[in-house]
């Protein structure tokens, strides 16, 4: 009989989680889902729930988990400083706690497992653009590290499971993301913008907007996933997945008021501590080890997501 592969899909039902469901489903794999719901919703898996090859378990990544799969990707954590500064001690045991879990589910079962890490890693980066061997600018005690710090944390345990057990890993750094299934009050630029503009409500920038960011469409970078953990075993990462396209803030906002069509004018409030002044990829191992780059400009891919938080 043909083995469907069985992939398990921690973060699920959030925004990148169901994007990565729905393509690994359209490539032929059994799926399980696994979220609590603190920020991924139903809503964005509703198309796959009767899908004969699709499964969702409500569960929490800080506790141990007994499935049978081959491969694991594990995107369980709040993402948005909104929601990870919510409650950051259990932001901290999401990371923590939950790469100890999957790891030790994937030691049990061989599984190969993908961690979902982040460009948060750098901090404020001092090494412009960042390389993967820059090890980064992270204040250890601030109000961000609870999800820079956790993620750390997490790049940790996967390498030394790696030495120690022999296990098959992957570690992506996730640079800023946009793209439909976004929670329209995450608190992310892009959400916050677009939600402002359809409303023709104040635009608000934090700082004076020169500040940068690379915003990388959703489905890029779920095919950077995908070539990841399809990658030869002695490509473990990290390996830098966003898009290199460097925009200010006020350049963003002023893309999605014209693309919205909106009368929404700038509005400039004090910038929140340890909030980086640039972020930017430097994505040559992508290039090169997973042929992949990303090829949705910030025109095209705004456009899309505008549509979606406007229907």
């Amino acid at each position: 009989m043909h083995h469907r592969k069985r992939v398990l899909v921690t973060g699920g039902a959030g925004f990148l989680g169901s994007h990565l469901c729905r393509r690994l489903i359209a490539e032929g794999a059994d799926v399980l889902c696994v979220d609590n719901f603190f920020t991924g919703t139903k809503d964005n898996i509703l198309d796959l729930l009767d899908h004969p090859h699709f499964e969702v378990m409500r569960h929490d990544v800080t506790f141990p988990l007994y499935v049978e799969v081959d491969e694991i990707y594990n995107l369980a954590c709040p993402a948005s400083p909104i929601h990870y500064q919510h409650d950051p001690v259990q932001t901290t045991k999401t990371s923590v706690h939950g790469a100890i879990n999957m790891l030790g589910l994937a030691k049990r079962i061989d599984a190969k497992i993908l961690q979902a890490s982040t460009s948060e890693v750098y901090g404020d980066p001092s090494v412009h653009p960042q390389t993967e061997d820059y090890w980064g600018n992270v204040n250890p005690i601030g109000i961000r590290s609870c999800y820079d710090e956790g993620k750390r944390c997490a790049e940790t345990l996967f390498f030394d499971y790696h030495r120690q057990h022999g296990l098959n890993i992957k570690v992506a750094r996730i640079f800023n993301t946009y793209g439909p299934n976004m929670h329209p009050n995450d608190g992310r630029v892009v959400s916050n913008f677009i939600v402002q503009a359809l409303a023709d409500e104040p635009i608000t920038i934090y700082g004076d907007g020169s500040q940068t960011r690379s915003f990388c469409y959703v489905d890029d970078l779920i095919d950077g996933f995908i070539r990841l953990m399809a990658s030869d075993d002695d490509v473990t990462g990290p390996i830098n997945l966003g898009n290199p396209g460097e925009f200010t803030i006020k350049e963003l906002a002023e893309q999605v008021i014209s693309l919205a069509g909106s009368s929404s004018q700038i509005t400039y409030h004090p910038l929140p501590s340890d909030d980086p002044m640039q972020r930017q990829p430097d994505i040559t191992q992508a290039r090169g080890v997973l042929r992949w780059e990303p090829s949705v400009p910030l025109q095209e891919g705004l456009k899309h997501t505008i549509a979606y938080f406007r229907r």
